[in-house]
């Protein structure tokens, strides 16, 4: 058990039933009325502990004077939207179907966006966003008890489901062409081809005159192709800017070389009294030798959004009154602009701290009119800039390229683990003694350096098959696309799964079904403690089946085995798009040189609280149980977890 500091206590005896520190508890327990939850997305025990130590984290060391800190185990896999799910609802992923960001069709094995769909009940109907996300959430739970909650940006809310109080939905919510992150790179350069996440128009050279060119919007419903938005391009060449003209809000725009510009209101038509409204920020990149300027996703716009991004329906408009127009996409920082080196740091950095003020702000306008009940906030900012930034921390990181990192950024990600701190002393002293504020996050980080080709292994396993005498490689393909599924048995897609070719499950599925758990048994003892001959390091720790490690309504949608890496490895960027890459390993040599998708028990998350609690065993399962206990309201029959409150 953690204990507040200045309790009384010198020594270790166990506190028991008749203690005064116990009956303090639970008569403070009795007058709560609120909670507060704060979540630091990603954030590593390692650095934490090494910052409280060196006294970098003060609002974070008195959380933790007043109640306890603590380890809190992950969950199978230490993904964001399989972990947050789990703290919602209090069951693990079995029990609410989300397992990692990518689902595949088993008809079809293509791959397909795992945290919600569109449903189309008529031609003459639009479609409909669903949530996959199952399971009772915690403010459900309390709606039922009469109990208001605030949740801002919780991942897998999208679309929000009826609550009693106010919801912005998080992670899951798409830019305006149905994507994570769809942005547009606009450039003179003959040479360029797209990036990853990006669409690309191409310039005519020379600034000496104006540049008709358009925005891309969604995919046209009724014709197909795309929607456009024309906009006009006028460069500044001594002045290093570029002014932007369209029939936008504003309709110009100033963007200075190396700058960001703010949002601009944009309609994409449909027809003569139908439209799509999108907001979007323009990055100038540079003017010479050749003209690039860099478009962000299109968001929805949070005045009138294509489909619901809140509850009430008119919250999210609410917002942007009171603040101003703000990100609404799932993924708010624009992690593939810098991976696709259409940003520099400085660019993407300035995103970022464009994206955590926003934050902030939201999250300051809830806690003054926060009365009862529960508040929730998330900050994704810290697993983004770790995601990107952790080669910083390593000077042999294959991302560095053999060249020392700069020494400038260094202390990148240590600067937002501040600003964390930062936003916790706010909470702190918004908090009174009726208050449970719980600061947490849903994993830790590690180093990614090494990708591991699964579909490459299953291949030379004899477990994968190609067509046409093709071999592992890049004329292997994507998406599984040349596999020979008469003589397939497994085959690997998403950050941390292997599905069987099941008969009677899979399109053309040849695995019997009484061949399953001899053929998952086999699997597990082959790729169990593969060793990287380059390192000489055991590059997967484990494999297991889904078996041994879901239970609950939705196990069958899981993959059919989890493997388990090791610190510094990952499935590779090929093989989690359902590639065949050659060799079994290579190196990461993208600006994504942290990552998370490893052994859990690697990278578990932590956990503060102003009360005492049991840190012994502490898990994301547990908390929405202990939110519930904190405001006297009985946890739901399928939460699996237990309150950690004394």
């Amino acid at each position: 058990m953690s204990r507040p500091a200045g309790d009384g206590f010198s020594g270790g005896d166990p506190v028991t039933d008749h203690s005064p520190l116990l009956t303090w508890v639970r008569e403070g327990w009795a007058t709560m009325k609120r909670t507060i939850v704060i979540g630091l997305d990603g954030l590593e025990p390692r650095i934490v502990d090494s910052m409280l130590q060196a006294g970098q984290l003060p609002n974070l060391a008195a959380l933790a004077g007043r109640g306890g800190f603590s380890r809190l185990a992950t969950t199978a896999p230490a993904q964001t939207p399989v972990a947050w799910s789990t703290f919602a609802t209090g069951v693990n992923p079995g029990g609410h179907g989300i397992f990692d960001f990518i689902r595949r069709d088993p008809k079809t094995y293509l791959p397909d966006f795992a945290l919600n769909r569109y449903e189309a009940r008529s031609a003459f109907l639009p479609p409909k966003a669903v949530n996959l996300r199952r399971g009772t959430p915690v403010w459900e739970r309390l709606s039922e008890a009469g109990m208001s909650s605030t949740i801002v940006r919780c991942p897998c809310t999208y679309p929000p489901a009826p609550l009693r109080g106010r919801m912005l939905s998080g992670m899951g919510v798409p830019d305006l062409r149905g994507g994570l992150g769809t942005a547009t790179y606009y450039t003179a350069g003959d040479d360029t081809q797209p990036g990853e996440s990006e669409n690309l128009v191409r310039l005519p050279g020379g600034l000496d005159r104006p540049i008709e060119t358009y925005l891309i919007g969604p995919r046209n419903p009724k014709g197909g192709g795309d929607l456009r938005f024309e906009i006009t391009i006028q460069p500044h060449r001594d002045e290093r800017r570029v002014v932007i003209r369209s029939a936008g809000s504003p309709r110009e725009i100033e963007v200075r070389e190396g700058e960001w510009s703010d949002w601009v209101q944009v309609k994409f038509k449909l027809g003569m009294l139908q439209s799509v409204r999108g907001i979007v920020r323009f990055h100038l990149v540079r003017l010479e030798p050749t003209l690039a300027l860099y478009a962000s996703p299109v968001n929805f716009d949070a005045e009138a959004p294509l489909f619901p991004i809140s509850h009430p329906a008119d919250y999210a408009s609410s917002l942007a009154e009171d603040i101003g127009l703000f990100h609404t996409t799932g993924m708010v920082e624009d992690h593939a602009g810098l991976n696709n080196e259409r940003l520099t740091e400085d660019a993407f950095l300035d995103q970022c701290d464009t994206a955590w003020r926003e934050r902030e702000t939201m999250l300051y306008r809830e806690l003054d009119r926060f009365d009862e009940g529960l508040l929730y906030c998330l900050f994704d900012t810290p697993d983004r800039v770790q995601h990107l930034f952790w080669r910083y921390l390593e000077p042999q990181h294959p991302a560095n390229h053999g060249r020392p990192p700069s020494p400038q950024y260094a202390k990148v990600i240590e600067d937002h683990y501040r600003r964390g701190d930062e936003v916790v002393g706010q909470v702190l002293q918004a908090a009174d003694d009726e208050t449970l504020v719980i600061v947490l996050s849903d994993h830790g980080f590690g180093s990614f350096q090494r990708g591991v080709n699964l579909n490459t292994l299953l291949h030379d396993h004899g477990l994968l098959a190609l067509r046409d005498g093709l071999v592992p490689g890049e004329d292997a393909g994507d998406f599984l696309k040349n596999v020979d599924w008469s003589r397939t048995k497994a085959y690997a897609l998403g950050l941390s799964g292997i599905y069987l070719n099941l008969e009677g499950r899979e399109g053309q599925g040849i695995v019997k079904p009484g061949d399953v758990p001899a053929l998952k048994e086999s699997l597990a003892a082959a790729l169990t403690g593969l060793v990287d001959s380059a390192t000489n390091e055991v590059a997967i720790r484990s494999v297991q089946p889904r078996e041994t490690i879901y239970r609950g309504p939705y196990v069958e949608e899981a993959p059919d085995l989890l493997v388990n890496f090791a610190r510094g490895y990952r499935i590779s960027w090929g093989s989690s798009l359902g590639g065949v890459g050659q060799g079994h390993f290579e190196d990461n040599t993208k600006k994504w040189s942290g990552d998370h998708i490893v052994d859990p028990t690697l990278v578990p998350g932590v956990l503060f609280m102003n009360r005492p609690f049991q840190s012994q065993g502490a898990s994301l399962l547990d908390m929405a149980p202990t939110i519930l206990e904190a405001l006297r309201v009985p946890k739901g029959p399928d939460m699996e977890g237990k309150s950690l409150l004394v």
